[in-house]
């Protein structure tokens, strides 16, 4: 008996707005393919003047964005990436840059904040009298804010040192950008700011700001026009684009202001959840939208077993790993919601993870003991305890 459904497996389960709608239906637009798509033309130019680049391109995914990016950047076969053991490009983007690119990964260990040490970069730049043997290294890839590591954020002073290190080594430097407005935010600086080191960056639209869907790379005007034409060979290039454009332009003027209270109430689920026996979080570490939670083994429950008792009361969470769940808050989610989620928690665990769903007129009946949670609607969620 599901009342309320909270959805915090990821801040791309967004539906889109009715003003997003009504742009997507009102849209003005041509084939893209030809560059006469006229709503992705403004929002290139708008999203190149908020990234402080020359030009930018829309394409399907950030997958795809930061394969791309990649690609140019290493355009011969066996030149090699310097990135961090836990970035998204290294894990979950299917390994592409190697299996499409020939591009060869050189893995440096993220630190807990999401960094990689300066001088381990520097220890990782193959020496290029000694070809004969190493790939080249030609490329740095930084990923901001640091998905893996609870969406932590890279500092604008960490940024510029790496930058200044590419450019010693005559390297080039990525920022893979999927939420990068929210680490603008968080850390209150600009995106142009934040990225002024960077060669090329790609910046999502389907997370934090809530499109339906989409992904902008930004560089040189030289970068973007190579880019176009991989965009073109890996399948990317798309018609009439503007429809989907026109919901990323309402999320830039709409969405962005409301990231801070995103990360306002990802806090408040932190230390709500780390409130409660047996769960851990690490409240200083969330900086934006995500929270990871740690099970103690003492609990005797399994990240699956938690992930299915939270769906049976509507709540949808993202198991981690052994022993580890993800939550991620996003402009749908309200504080109301949250209180929701912790409330739910709480109960589960004073329950001892035992427990089942009845409805008011059956637990009158059986004159039960109960514990009861309201929602925004009023309505109740009654629990019933053996």
């Amino acid at each position: 008996m599901v009342m309320r459904k909270v959805d915090l497996r990821s801040d791309t389960v967004t539906k889109p707005t009715e003003t997003m709608r009504a742009a997507m239906a009102s849209a003005d637009v041509d084939d893209d393919v030809l560059g006469h798509d006229p709503t992705a033309a403004r929002l290139e130019k708008e999203m190149a003047r908020i990234m402080g680049k020359e030009a930018s391109l829309f394409v399907p995914s950030g997958t795809m964005a930061n394969l791309i990016s990649v690609l140019i950047h290493c355009e011969i076969r066996g030149s090699e990436v310097i990135l961090g053991d836990y970035s998204h490009i290294h894990i979950y983007e299917n390994g592409g840059i190697s299996t499409i690119g020939g591009v060869h990964p050189r893995t440096v260990k993220n630190n807990e904040d999401g960094t990689m040490d300066i001088d381990r970069i520097e220890e990782a730049i193959r020496d290029p009298s000694f070809e004969i043997c190493y790939p080249t290294t030609r490329l740095i890839c930084l990923e901001n804010s640091h998905a893996h590591s609870g969406g932590r954020c890279l500092t604008v002073e960490y940024t510029d040192k790496v930058g200044e290190l590419a450019k010693k080594h005559g390297l080039k430097l990525h920022v893979d950008g999927a939420r990068i407005f929210n680490a603008s935010v968080a850390l209150g600086v600009p995106v142009s700011r934040l990225v002024q080191a960077a060669d090329s960056v790609t910046a999502c639209l389907s997370k934090g700001l809530g499109a339906p869907a989409g992904t902008i790379i930004a560089g040189s005007k030289s970068f973007i026009s190579r880019a176009k034409i991989l965009r073109k060979t890996l399948g990317g290039a798309m018609r009439q684009v503007g429809v989907i454009c026109a919901a990323a332009l309402v999320a830039l003027e709409e969405n962005v202001g409301k990231l801070e209270s995103d990360h306002k109430k990802a806090k408040l689920l932190a230390e709500g959840i780390n409130k409660i026996k047996g769960l851990k979080v690490d409240v200083a570490s969330v900086e934006t939208n995500i929270v990871y939670v740690d099970i103690v083994e003492e609990l005797s429950i399994t990240e699956i077993e938690l992930f299915k008792k939270l769906e049976a009361l509507g709540i949808l969470v993202m198991p981690e790993g052994p022993l580890k769940i993800r939550l991620v808050v996003h402009h749908q989610i309200s504080e109301s919601d949250v209180l929701y989620t912790l409330s739910c928690i709480q109960v589960i665990n004073i329950l001892g993870f035992h427990y089942w769903l009845l409805d008011i007129s059956k637990m009158v009946r059986e004159k039960a003991q109960c514990f009861s949670i309201s929602d925004s609607d009023e309505r109740k969620i009654f629990l019933l305890v053996f």
